[in-house]
């Protein structure tokens, strides 16, 4: 079982390298990694250009992080699928053997896990903790969504419901959960353990700005989907993430 990993980036090179080092140091070995770049202008490329474990990159400009989402999808040949930002990293070398021994079961479509926020310079420092749970009808109306860096999913659920939508460039990552989880109803496993660690400062979540937009496009998704949906959806969405501040494990 093949595991395609993409990684999307853009004037990355600060980071790009743990991205890189985390996918090659798996003991999985049928793996690739992807790397779609943005046209990057700093030093990105050369790094990975000069990475021996790539399997294939392009660089070229696009229309946002999901649009490279996209075009690494259309790249990928792996029986599944995972996307690895490039600020985020895995928390340890066996996750994708992890994911491996989920999908040897035939009838789990995806499976996802719990992520940790760290600080960009002392990633040791937890700043927040994304603890997930096991999927459950109507989640999504509530402002839930997994972690998207840990959510692996088969090559054919792509392939069938499609990818992701860039009409909501700051929450396609939440329609597209939906869409598969809610909709479409695919069977997936929840897996209790921490699998990235993700450096703060993400496009959706790095001004109030920012936060407004990205859940007035999740209310919009929900809406899409005929989710019903009412006018403190996005208090409701915030309000569950405060938790997440005060809880924060020791990592090993």
């Amino acid at each position: 079982m093949k595991i395609s990993i993409i990684t999307v980036c853009y004037n990355s090179a600060d980071t790009i390298t743990d991205t890189i080092t985390s996918v090659a140091s798996q003991q999985y070995n049928d793996k690739e990694h992807i790397i779609v770049d943005g046209a990057s202008r700093d030093g990105t490329m050369d790094i990975v250009k000069s990475a021996v474990s790539i399997t294939r990159y392009v660089s070229e400009p696009d229309k946002g992080i999901y649009d490279g989402m996209n075009k690494g999808l259309k790249l990928a040949t792996g029986d599944v699928i995972g996307l690895l930002n490039a600020d985020d990293f895995y928390t340890d070398d066996t996750v994708l053997t992890q994911v491996a021994e989920v999908f040897k079961n035939p009838n789990i479509q995806a499976c996802f896990a719990n992520l940790v926020y760290v600080d960009q310079h002392d990633t040791s420092r937890v700043v927040r903790y994304w603890k997930s749970r096991p999927y459950q009808q109507g989640l999504f109306k509530s402002g839930w969504m997994p972690a998207h860096p840990t959510f692996f999913v088969r090559r054919a659920v792509y392939e069938k419901f499609g990818d992701f939508d860039l009409d909501f460039p700051r929450q396609a990552d939440f329609e597209l959960t939906m869409r598969f989880l809610e909709i479409h109803q695919i069977k997936s496993m929840y897996i209790p353990r921490i699998w990235v660690k993700m450096r703060i400062g993400g496009a959706s979540n790095n001004s109030i700005k920012g936060i407004i937009k990205g859940n007035l496009e999740a209310y919009r998704a929900c809406k899409l989907h005929r989710l019903p949906v009412g006018p403190f959806f996005i208090a409701r969405k915030i309000l569950s993430r405060i938790p997440q501040f005060f809880s924060k494990p020791e990592l090993k």
